[in-house]
């Protein structure tokens, strides 16, 4: 059977095991793009790459105990602004969800609790369970820095898996202190969905024979891969069950490619083989800002956003060949700018390039901006693009110069060597 693990209210979890005067009070972890990158203010980022995604950036500043505070969530004027990126159960009872905004938050539960993010602890935390899962299960795959999914072929025998998902969630709790519920299925999209019907710290197993019974009165919207346009599309046929999706296999099919595997998850034909490690495809840098218009200090910004990418990119030590710069502004416009390049890699080259998409890519230029993101991948050590040879000479000294600023960089931090278009 396929086991899927998922800590319970992960971030507030983590949070009581240095704060246990926490537990059983309403908390919440609030979140604010770190926009101090952009000004003297701003710190050394930390960067991570084993576990990165929704509320767990690539890039975060280290945690200070003084961040630690409603202040930190206040801007020039007083305001409170943020989300929330979890809350407590004791939270949810005032109907407090993540990404609400954290005013709203308080609104509803003045008493709430709201803690800024620690990164460097969630990620320890996960480090250590995932060493801890790697020596009681066989293959351990981290999907997130909060979950899991195991294989327990050959290893439990199937009318064992209660026994033993029950033992470990204890074994866990009692280990590292974090609180976790486990799924187990025999596919593990199936395995994910029954560990939603465990929570908070509980476990689920669903055999075959229970499979109908389980999955049948499940609205649609809590099998994870429906999103909102598929919701759309399965609402105006009147499917709102998992029961009655399945029942309508032809219309579902229909709608597409996607659609034909989604029913196959659905209705447990489908499965992925757990994977111990998977190769990082792209990386990528954004951030969220008060509406700017000022285009002199927005080329700065990209200047910025650059340089900490770099550094990214050469502790990853590949080669980029895909480049993508989006530009948000008001008024939810969009725009993009892509570039193909197979040469050797620059830090002096990724800048200009940058610059560039910001320009291809800024046409509606009477507007504020108010978000930036460059990022970048097909890396030729996972592709079969072969690099131009074309000023490969020159190119290779720029390529020195880089090395040399990303040891500098290392030891001394990011912010260390900046670029004078910056200052």
């Amino acid at each position: 059977m396929k086991i899927h693990i998922d800590i319970d209210c992960f971030f507030v979890s983590a949070i009581r095991i240095i704060e246990p005067e926490l537990e059983h009070k309403p908390v919440a972890i609030g979140g604010r793009s770190d926009t101090k990158i952009f000004t003297k203010e701003a710190k050394n980022q930390t960067v991570n790459f084993q576990n990165s995604g929704s509320f767990v950036p690539t890039f975060y500043k280290t945690y200070e105990p003084k961040d630690d505070d409603i202040e930190s969530f206040k801007d020039e004027s007083g305001r409170v602004r943020g989300i929330l990126t979890t809350s407590s159960y004791e939270a949810r009872e005032y109907g407090i969800y993540t990404t609400m905004s954290i005013r709203e938050a308080l609104s509803l539960c003045p008493e709430l609790i709201v803690k800024a993010p620690n990164m460097s602890l969630y990620q320890e935390l996960s480090y250590q369970l995932r060493e801890f899962l790697a020596v009681r299960v066989p293959l351990i795959e981290q999907a997130s820095i909060d979950e899991f999914y195991g294989d327990l072929k050959g290893w439990v025998e199937d009318e064992d898996v209660p026994e033993f998902i029950d033992a470990l969630r204890h074994e866990i709790k009692k280990s590292i202190k974090l609180p976790v519920s486990i799924g187990a299925a025999h596919t593990r999209y199936i395995a994910k969905l029954a560990t939603t019907y465990a929570k908070p710290f509980g476990c689920k197993t669903i055999y075959k024979h229970d499979f109908d019974k389980f999955v049948n009165p499940i609205a649609i919207k809590d099998f994870a891969g429906i999103g909102r346009g598929m919701y759309e599309k399965l609402s105006k046929h009147y499917i709102y069950t998992l029961g009655e999706l399945r029942k309508n296999r032809g219309l579902v099919e229909s709608f597409g490619p996607y659609a034909k595997e989604l029913y196959k998850r659905v209705n447990g034909e489908s499965d992925d083989a757990i994977k111990a490690t998977r190769k990082r495809k792209s990386i990528g840098i954004s951030r969220t800002f008060d509406p700017l218009y000022d285009r002199g200090e927005l080329k700065r910004r990209i200047h910025v956003l650059a340089r900490h990418l770099s550094f990214a990119i050469g502790k990853l030590q590949v080669i980029p060949t895909m480049y993508h710069l989006s530009i948000s502004y008001e008024m939810n416009k969009k725009s993009h700018k892509n570039i193909s390049i197979n040469e050797l890699y620059t830090e002096h080259k990724f800048d200009k390039l940058c610059l560039e998409m910001f320009f291809a890519a800024d046409v509606h230029t009477r507007l504020h901006v108010i978000r930036l993101s460059i990022s970048c991948s097909s890396f030729t050590r996972d592709s079969r693009k072969e690099l131009s040879l074309l000023g490969f000479e020159d190119e290779r000294k720029f390529h020195v110069l880089t090395n040399s600023l990303q040891i500098l960089r290392e030891k001394y931090g990011i912010d260390s060597i900046k670029f004078a278009s910056e200052m």
